[in-house]
This record gives C-alpha cells, structure tokens and sequence, in this order.
C-alpha cells in the first residue's frame, strides 16, 4: 500500500484543481471497478451517460467523456472549424492564456482574442475581430468561445449567452462554451444546465468535472450536430479516447445523476461568498485597510488586491493562493467543495493581521 505523503488536513486557496475526489465519485469509480466491460466507450457505463446527459441537455445531442478540460476544448473546437478558420474570444480565456498553445499547435487553430475588463464578450466585443470572411490573407473567423464561468469568476446571465449566439450564428459562425465551471455558473444563475447552454444557442459545450470534485473526468457535449464534425475520429487524434472509459463515465453519472454537481458547486460558491462577505464587513467597519476587489464575486473565486508584500507573508504562514496580476499586487482566491467555513473564517482572521500589520 502506498504511503500518505500529504496532510491530510491542508486545503488552501490557490486553485479548485487543489481538492479531492469526492467520496461521493471515488464510491462511483469502486461500483464501476471488476468484472470486465468493452473498452473504449462501448460500455454500459458510457451509454447510461449519454442518458443523463439528454435529462440535463435534452434530447439530440451526444456526450464524448475526454480526461481533462485542455482536450475538450481543443478536441471541440477543432471539431466546428475547417482548416482555415478561427475562434474569437476573451483574451483572458483559458484557450488563449492556459493550454500551452495546444489550440494551435496540436489543433492548428488560429485565436483572435479580444481584451475584455471582465473575462466576458460581448456582440460589440466579437465584433473587433469577426471580420475578413471571403479574405484569403486573413484567418475566418467561424467560432466564438466563451466561458461560463469566466477566468475571472463572473458569469453570463443566459441572456446575455442569447445574445453572443444570435449575434453569432446571423454572421455564420457557431458558438462554443468552455465549462470548466459550468456547475458553479448553474448554482449562481439559479438555473438548470439547459436554460443558459442549449437553450441559450450554444453548439458545443466542454462540461468541466474535475473542478466540481471528479478525479480527470470531463466530457464534450454536441448539443448542435450540425455545429461538430468527425469527434469519433478527432478525440482519438488528440490523445483524448480512453480505454477503459467507464471509469471516467461513473463520475460524470455520480455527479449528473443526483445533485451531486449542485450541491457541491453551491458550497464552493457559498464559501466564497463567505470569505467575500466577511472582509467586506470588516472593511465597512474600518478594521481592514488596503485590501480592495478587482472583480465581482459571482461562483467559488475572488479576485482581491493587497498592499505589497502581504500575498507573501500569507502564504508563508501556510495559506496557498496565486498571483493574478503581480504589478497590480491582485491576487485570486479559490473555493471548493470541501473548503470549510473554519478555513474561511481562519484566512480571513489572518488577512485581518497581516493587513493590520502593514497599516
């Protein structure tokens, strides 16, 4: 048996991607486990999926399980464009900013991003790069890419995602969602999954997982047929088929089937809302000085400034979080489905300290 090289009771805030596997999924994972099942997605596992997939999205559409949210997005996108088109989006979105060049080295996918001041586009915002269709010099531009929730933790109404879809299928082109946190956006909007993805125009959905407590499981969901071709073939391609995928199909179906995927998105936002919640008190109450927030607070992240130095000495007293913006001294904190309301109320106790100390 392997050893237990970690303390167990550490959680901090640097990234949801920090967090367990639900017990709930790993208990999904040991029922799937013995016995033996055809490989490679014909299994009773992968076709119960397609099932709950249809309850969320509604019927017509079809489920690919992939192992992570890089190769549902490249493998998605690729699937709606021709060789010579392109994809606009955020220029924070984590197709331009986190995949390693993956959309354009492996799927030879040309971006055309659009700086935005809150991770979200806009029709007028889409408009600074969808343009030069029928100009050979210029990539087309055919797809537009959002994210729900954003990299910078706010979240499109289904309103707005009507919109962006409109707008984008009156000019051709097909509208592709990046749902790494898709659960936290349904917990926040007070929606079912449909209301602001198919029903809203979406064509092809990436639905994220592993955030929401899943261990590498996430899924690519075609909910335009016409909008997606040749995925069969384009997931092996990429590296993204796995043999024995009822392993990652029991986690989507252990956190689809029930509510397990609200129920946990819902804490993490709560938690978030929490830590949120508290400093501002404090600093309505003139207790905090120098701590300001850069975004709103609309899932499990907060994006916050401190003062110079004090993201440091945070983390050295055992408190994990990233730098968002270094220059700008802002930082982002994550939330998950296992952050307790005693981390909370002991990070923001030691936000007080260090704050006080450098007032």
């Amino acid at each position: 048996m392997t050893s237990q090289l970690h303390d167990l009771s550490f959680r901090g805030f640097a990234s949801d991607n920090y967090s367990g596997v639900h017990p709930e999924v790993l208990a999904a994972i040991a029922a799937a486990n013995g016995g033996h099942q055809i490989a490679y997605g014909e299994d009773a596992y992968t076709e119960r999926l397609q099932e709950v997939f249809a309850q969320h999205f509604g019927e017509g559409g079809e489920a690919f399980p992939v192992f992570n949210g890089t190769g549902a997005n490249v493998t998605g996108i690729q699937s709606m464009l021709p060789r010579w088109g392109a994809v606009v989006a955020a220029s924070t979105a984590h197709i331009n900013t986190d995949e390693g060049g993956a959309p354009e080295r492996v799927a030879g996918i040309k971006i055309l991003n659009v700086p935005t001041p809150d991770g979200k586009l806009t029709p007028e915002l889409i408009d600074r790069e969808a343009w030069g269709w029928g100009d050979e010099h210029r990539a087309q531009p055919l797809v537009v890419s959002i994210t729900q929730t954003t990299e910078l933790g706010t979240a499109y109404t289904a309103d707005e995602i009507r919109a962006i879809a409109d707008h984008a299928h009156e000019r051709g082109m097909r509208l592709h969602m990046d749902g790494a946190r898709i659960s936290n956006a349904a917990a926040s909007l007070g929606l079912p999954l449909r209301a602001f993805t198919r029903d809203a125009g979406v064509d092809v959905l990436s639905f994220g997982g592993t955030k929401n407590g899943a261990l590498g499981a996430e899924a690519i969901v075609v909910l335009n047929p016409e909008a997606s071709e040749g995925l069969k073939y384009l997931r092996k391609l990429n590296m993204q088929l796995s043999s024995k995928m009822r392993f990652v199909s029991a986690q989507l179906i252990a956190l689809l089937e029930g509510d397990l995927w609200l129920r946990s998105a819902s804490h993490a936002n709560a938690m978030a809302a929490r830590l949120r919640d508290a400093l501002e008190a404090r600093l309505a109450s003139g207790d905090l000085h120098g701590l300001g927030f850069s975004q709103k607070t609309q899932s499990n992240g907060i994006f916050a400034t401190l003062p110079a130095g004090v993201a440091d000495t945070l983390r050295a007293r055992g408190f994990k979080f990233y730098d968002w913006d270094a220059a700008k001294h802002e930082v982002r904190w994550m939330c998950s489905f296992d952050t307790t309301e005693q981390d909370i109320d002991a990070f923001v106790a030691a936000i007080g300290e260090e704050l006080r100390r450098v007032a």
